[in-house]
């Protein structure tokens, strides 16, 4: 099975998480377009979504889903993106797509987040991908000299402007031992907007797509290292 039909494969699985009658967060990048098509399939029986995204917006309108605007809702029963990484926590590095402080957003309101994932994004240890931190750019220099005391390497995404107006810079090389720290700490640097991991809020639930069908992993569920990219 390829990576993409692994997507595919996991992107119909996370209807079952679709709460009937309700409003679905949905989350950018092409496993959550995946979703957002297999979402139009069931549309008559949600009342909308709301997007993490200007793209996701356009493309659940697209296919005919009511979009609602997030203050608009009170809670959501369930959102549904990808990830760049996800570890057995169920932690993650989001912001691929540069949507990663919208995403934060919806997943905050959101009840349950349900990452959807082909078996390349589970790792051992988080970093391997750049880490996406969204910076106002009359930050850019100040945030860029922070980012390096981290001990990794910060590269202004070429050519990219944030749906908020905002500059990302990737940061490299990292070997992310406590998520959740690193998350807090880099919040605390004046300039930064937010951060791509998603370890204070994980994910409850990992839809992981692999060759043999739909993995459903929880924080509770360590999975073999032998499974896991990286591990031995």
């Amino acid at each position: 099975m390829t990576q993409d039909e692994q997507k595919q494969e996991v992107a119909r699985a996370a209807l079952a998480h679709v709460v009937e009658g309700e409003i679905v967060g949905v989350g950018t990048g092409s496993t959550a377009n995946h979703f957002i098509t297999c979402l139009a399939e069931i549309k008559h029986r949600i009342r909308g979504a709301v997007a993490s995204s200007e793209a996701t917006r356009k493309r659940l309108e697209a296919h005919g889903i009511t979009v609602f605007d997030l203050n608009a809702v009170d809670e959501l029963r369930v959102y549904v993106d990808g990830a760049d990484e996800i570890n057995a926590a169920m932690q993650m590095i989001k912001g691929g797509g540069g949507a990663l402080t919208r995403e934060k957003i919806v997943s905050a309101v959101a009840r349950k987040f349900v990452c959807i994932a082909d078996a390349a994004k589970l790792v051992p240890v988080l970093g391997h991908f750049p880490l996406p931190i969204e910076v106002i750019p009359m930050a850019l220099g100040h945030v860029k000299r922070e980012l390096a005391r981290f001990g990794g390497t910060p590269v202004v995404r070429p050519g990219f402007v944030t749906d908020n107006g905002n500059l990302i810079v990737d940061l490299g090389g990292l070997m992310i031992a406590d998520p959740v720290q690193l998350e807090t700490a880099l919040n605390q640097i004046v300039g930064v907007v937010s951060n791509g991991l998603f370890a204070c809020r994980p994910a409850d639930v990992c839809l992981l797509g692999t060759a043999s069908g739909v993995r459903t992993l929880t924080a509770a569920e360590q999975p073999p290292a032998s499974q896991a990219p990286g591990g031995t």
